[in-house]
């Protein structure tokens, strides 16, 4: 082969193309860490990406899903309670598999706070307003509604009531003055425009 064939054929694309295609493969073969960073790197960037969804949007995303996640773990955690189980534990939340399913697909926090938690300093000023007002509803036996906070700008936090006459209320804090059980549901607006954006795909 003289040079100058020699020159034409690696000139050619199909060969460059064969070329390039080797040569990755042989250095994701040779680590393959490189595939798990390429796809968090990917995962970085699409995050950073202007996110074509409005405040409005996410709001009724989270206030949709927090209805829905709501619903599946009153009737779990009533469920166990009905059948005997240890109420200690169930109150938090404990021994509730489609809760934990639920609070790890939608990368989020699931609590079960009660009148109690106007005190707790772990919520946020803005938080314990919330308990305190549907606190006040339950003393003044007045219809609660479902709620959503904003927090930081980071945080979107779910609230819904249970009605007091429910199984869960009179077993994990019947023993209160003024029994209220409320559900909490802490979702990552980022986790949240994720999930969005992957079902626009």
């Amino acid at each position: 082969m003289t040079l100058k064939s020699l020159f034409r054929w690696i000139a050619n694309p199909i060969f460059s193309l064969s070329l390039f295609l080797t040569f990755t493969l042989s250095l994701l073969s040779c680590n393959p860490d490189r595939i798990k960073q390429t796809d968090q790197l990917k995962q970085e960037m699409d995050d950073k990406k202007i996110k074509r969804i409005t405040n409005i949007e996410l709001t009724e995303t989270v206030d949709a899903w927090g209805e829905q996640i709501v619903q599946v773990v009153q009737n779990e955690l009533t469920n166990k309670l009905k059948a005997g189980g240890s109420a200690a534990a169930l109150c938090q939340l404990e021994q509730l598999p489609k809760t934990a399913a639920l609070a790890k697909r939608y990368a989020l926090n699931i609590d079960l706070l009660g009148a109690q938690d106007v005190q707790n300093t772990k919520l946020s000023a803005k938080e314990r307003e919330v308990l305190d007002a549907y606190l006040y509803n339950a003393e003044q036996k007045l219809p609660q509604q479902s709620n959503i906070q904003r927090i930081a700008d980071t945080l979107y936090v779910y609230n819904a009531a249970v009605p007091t006459e429910n199984l869960i209320c009179k077993t994990c804090f019947g023993d209160q003055k003024q029994p209220l059980a409320l559900w909490r549901l802490v979702f990552s607006k980022r986790e949240v425009i994720r999930r969005m954006n992957g079902k626009k795909k």
